[in-house]
């Protein structure tokens, strides 16, 4: 049977690609037929460092099964330089994996800013700098898939990362409004909240869970989100071990008050089970749904 999720004269850049779900990424968007740029700085879990042969060697594995890429190694806070690259290799750019990250945990009573700066500029910056860049050709072609990398630890919190939430957590706003501006030019926006075995998540997870949790196992998503096949935007989906979930918002109905007459602490105390109430919840789509509750409310409190 032939294979429809093809990326035959697409050009593809996977940031973090020099190893875990980052070379996971690249190598299986090589074997549907995708030009790949390998974006790897080099450094360390960390973030310390730098190594041109992390990127070096994915390129080489490429190759060797076949497929065309080209190595590049810059931080992606310099994402005009990635960009060009894949201009200059390839002529285009169809695709943008965001999926470069570090980590710096530590409780928030003994984190310091060079902990937190350095997250938010690998993550968030970095995740933005290299969209950016990318963001007029893929206009201009009328074309795009981007997919940025989210985490459980934006959606649900994890302790001793509330740098690395606070990003991951970001980087799915950004997914949303960039859904909404990109998609009259075909430009489609997805995040993934990856569970993956790699140099990032080694010891946190038991070893019996970390093998069966293979890189390889997030990777068929990303690549079906990067395809022409797929038609969905501004999703967020949890994705590990074989098995793959989307999320959404939800939110309860609420309780309304006069918005006239005013109301005070002591009413909210009261409404308070209704408020967090989730029966009969509802599932905003975007802020106009999200508006319909507080809208209803002002209209049975007329002037």
């Amino acid at each position: 049977m032939s294979e429809t999720v093809r990326f035959d004269d697409k050009v593809v850049i996977v940031t973090g690609a020099g190893g875990g779900l980052g070379r996971a990424h690249a190598l299986q968007f090589a074997r549907h037929g995708a030009r790949v740029v390998v974006n790897d700085l080099g450094g360390s879990a960390h973030g310390e460092g730098a190594s041109a042969s992390a990127a070096d060697r994915v390129v080489a594995e490429i190759r060797e099964q076949g497929g065309q890429a080209v190595a590049s190694h810059d931080s992606v806070t310099d994402g005009d330089k990635i960009v060009q690259n894949a201009l200059d290799a390839f002529g285009r750019i169809d695709v943008v994996v965001n999926n470069a990250g570090i980590l710096r945990d530590k409780s928030f009573a003994k984190m310091e800013d060079a902990d937190w700066d350095l997250v938010y500029r690998v993550h968030v910056e970095g995740a933005y700098k290299v969209t950016r860049a990318a963001w007029p050709h893929l206009r201009e072609q009328n074309y795009g898939r981007v997919i940025f990398t989210s985490s459980t630890s934006g959606i649900y919190g994890n302790f001793g990362q509330s740098n690395y939430g606070m990003a991951k957590l970001g980087l799915y706003g950004l997914t949303r409004t960039l859904a909404i501006e990109g998609r009259k030019n075909n430009i489609l926006v997805n995040a993934i909240a990856p569970t993956g075995g790699t140099r990032m998540t080694e010891g946190l997870i038991p070893a019996s869970v970390f093998e069966l949790l293979k890189p390889e196992l997030v990777s068929p998503l990303v690549v079906y989100l990067g395809s022409e096949q797929c038609q969905d935007t501004s999703g967020l989906y949890e994705v590990g071990g074989g098995w793959i979930g989307k999320v959404r918002w939800e939110r309860s109905l609420g309780a309304g008050f006069d918005p006239r007459a005013g109301f005070t602490p002591d009413d909210v105390a009261a409404q308070w089970q209704t408020i967090s109430d989730f029966e009969d919840a509802v599932h905003p789509g975007d802020n106009v749904e999200a508006l319909k509750e507080m809208m209803a409310n002002l209209q049975k409190f007329p002037g």
